[in-house]
């Protein structure tokens, strides 16, 4: 039986053209590889964060909504590495236990912040779902530069090839297509690296800029629904009179009870007469 020998496709083709191309167009080829090294690193690496991001959301959006109180999964530790709403809820805990334990107000036996206290908290969130946009799109610009900037190399490497052919072919005043085929063929391979480099480059951009778009909407929405809940839960938000009152009732407390201590303070000085 007769041996079979295979080869990859286009593997002579593009052996022989890159022999042929001369030396501006192998640094061009060199250019795209290291381009393409880049853009794959970047692909590779978020799509991981990705995957991650949408599989560690789904278990924290599902933990954080058996929850009645906003607060109870941060007060029980529970951990979402990689969520990006977690990061977020995390900032936003953080801030707010600061303030109850720092800056406490006392509402019907339940412990508030004033709402000032709480902008703190707002600033906090809207810092940390910033945090985590910059996180998400980090990198994508290698990919936009590879799927705009990869073509337009190779074709740059394509024309200086054809340019270099056509010129040794006036030099030495031989147009044939066995003069000019070896130096065409090295000058179209940047062209083909090129476009190897932006093909993948463009199909992986658009659909994780898809997904970051959809992973960030869903962040702006809890992100919401987050704040709202501690508001509800944790912020003193009493008519203006009602807290005017309570701080009146408070100071007559208090006087009341500095005359209290001052009359036993008082009764305690008296004399006692010796004859008593």
């Amino acid at each position: 039986m007769d041996n079979i020998c295979f080869t990859p496709i286009l593997a002579n083709a593009l052996q022989f053209a890159f022999e042929k191309a001369t030396t501006e167009g192998k640094i061009t080829i060199i250019m795209l590889v290291i381009v393409s090294l880049f853009s794959w690193t970047v692909m590779i690496t978020k799509a991981r964060q990705l995957i991650r991001a949408r599989t560690m959301g789904r278990k924290f959006f599902h933990a954080y909504r058996a929850t009645r109180d906003p607060f109870e999964l941060y007060q029980k530790k529970q951990e979402f590495p990689g969520a990006p709403a977690y990061e977020v809820f995390c900032a936003g805990g953080d801030e707010l236990d600061y303030h109850l334990k720092n800056n406490p107000i006392q509402v019907a036996g339940k412990t508030r912040i004033s709402s000032t206290s709480f902008e703190s908290v707002k600033v906090a969130l809207e810092r940390a779902v910033s945090a985590q946009s910059l996180s998400l799109e980090k990198g994508m610009i290698i990919l936009s530069t590879a799927v705009a900037g990869g073509p337009f190399i190779g074709l740059l490497g394509t024309v200086w090839g054809v340019m270099e052919t056509f010129s040794g072919i006036a030099k030495v005043q031989a147009a044939s297509l066995i003069a000019m085929a070896p130096g065409v063929a090295g000058a179209l391979i940047a062209t083909v690296v090129g476009l190897f480099v932006a093909i993948p480059a463009m199909f992986a951009y658009n659909y994780m800029i898809t997904t970051i778009r959809a992973i960030t909407q869903e962040l702006d929405n809890f992100t919401a629904e987050y704040y709202a809940s501690l508001e509800h839960n944790y912020v003193d938000n009493r008519p203006i009179a009602d807290e005017i009152a309570d701080a009146l009732r408070k100071m007559r407390a208090e006087e009341s009870d500095e005359s209290v201590y001052a009359a036993l303070g008082n009764f305690t000085r008296t004399p006692v007469p010796a004859n008593a």
